[in-house]
């Protein structure tokens, strides 16, 4: 019968997808979620398409509106330094604005402080060596760019990140440069690149990704409005990164650490710093994970050592660091982590 023609099924999806597109802010909106809904694909198309037909100004705003920076927490556990983030958010709510990408799968407390209150998006499932978490990210960003043309810079974080420096100092900093650009890791050299490439198949990636245009870098960023747009907008090298790996090639299969460096060096690499501005220890890493730090190790000394990098920059954030570290941190705050 012609309604069972997949002519006819994919005429009847097109003319379904305005009305979407017209529920999709009731759907969609972080402001209103009361909890944690499950995304289904279809929304998540209505999500990135919204979000690309109405980010057309992608330049910083007008004189009399600052721009903001979107907070994007991605998390599988409770937040539990949400306390610290307050006090790093206090006095600067107008600059800023927190959305959490929250695994719906997960039993979560989810903290009733001002910022954190009902900022939590439709999220879906998570995990390692998945596609899922670029998913994640890309849900974020476009919720981000929905709800606030003032977003102007957009900082992924994870439930086990702290600030080092006072809010005003990452303002000042991402704001320094001119023409603005995303503060991204960029390595094109690094070891055992070649078997993170194939991870998928030999030939899997061609030809929209050929091997010398393939990067790896942290998972944990700042973009620019432009290129969380041009994230946004991604299909092409998305179809490739969203297959699945091989399970014999499983332990170099690690997409969000892929997908966005490629993607943004491919597309505007004067645009990135090729740098991330968030710390991690690898020393002694274990299973992919990074040092976890114990609240024994909490300092002031740690904290300022943290801070410091390489070149003349200098890390805004850090990572990982245990939900025991709360105390000890929350001691610091005031005359160190927020105090420059």
């Amino acid at each position: 019968m012609a309604s069972s023609s997949p002519f006819f099924l994919s005429f009847s999806l097109l003319l379904s997808l305005p009305l979407l597109f017209l529920l999709a802010p009731r759907l969609l909106s972080p402001k209103t979620l009361p909890g944690i809904p499950m995304a289904t694909e279809l929304e998540d198309l209505a999500l990135f398409r919204r979000a690309t037909l109405s980010s057309s100004n992608i330049s910083l705003p007008s004189s009399g509106h600052p721009p903001k920076i979107a907070f994007l927490f991605l998390t599988n556990s409770d937040l539990s330094f949400s306390p610290l983030w307050e006090r790093f958010f206090s006095g600067h709510a107008s600059l800023l604005n927190v959305y959490v990408h929250a695994d719906p799968s997960a039993k979560l407390r989810l903290p009733q402080t001002a910022s954190f209150r009902r900022r939590f998006i439709t999220a879906k499932p998570t995990s390692r060596s998945s596609p899922t978490l670029i998913s994640a990210a890309r849900r974020l960003l476009a919720a981000s760019l929905l709800d606030d043309p003032l977003n102007s810079f957009f900082a992924l974080l994870s439930q086990h990140c702290v600030p080092l420096h006072p809010f005003p100092s990452l303002y000042s900093a991402l704001l320094s440069n001119r023409p603005l650009k995303s503060f991204i890791e960029i390595i094109a050299d690094e070891p055992g690149l070649h078997a993170r490439y194939v991870a998928r198949g030999d030939l899997a990636m061609l030809p929209e990704v050929p091997f010398p245009h393939f990067r790896v870098g942290s998972q944990f960023f700042v973009l620019t409005r432009r290129h969380a747009l041009l994230v946004v907008r991604d299909r092409r090298l998305w179809r490739k990164f969203r297959m699945p790996c091989l399970k014999s090639r499983e332990d170099s299969c690690y997409p969000e650490e892929h997908y966005f460096p490629t993607l943004l060096s491919m597309r505007d690499p004067a645009g990135c710093t090729g740098y991330t501005l968030t710390r991690v220890n690898w020393t002694g890493s274990f299973d992919g994970h990074p040092h976890l730090y114990g609240p024994g190790e909490i300092s002031a000394d740690l904290i300022r050592t943290l801070r410091k990098s390489n070149s003349s920059y200098e890390y805004m954030f850090a990572r990982k660091f245990s939900p025991a570290c709360l105390a000890p941190l929350m001691e610091l705050a005031d005359t160190v982590i927020l105090k420059d």
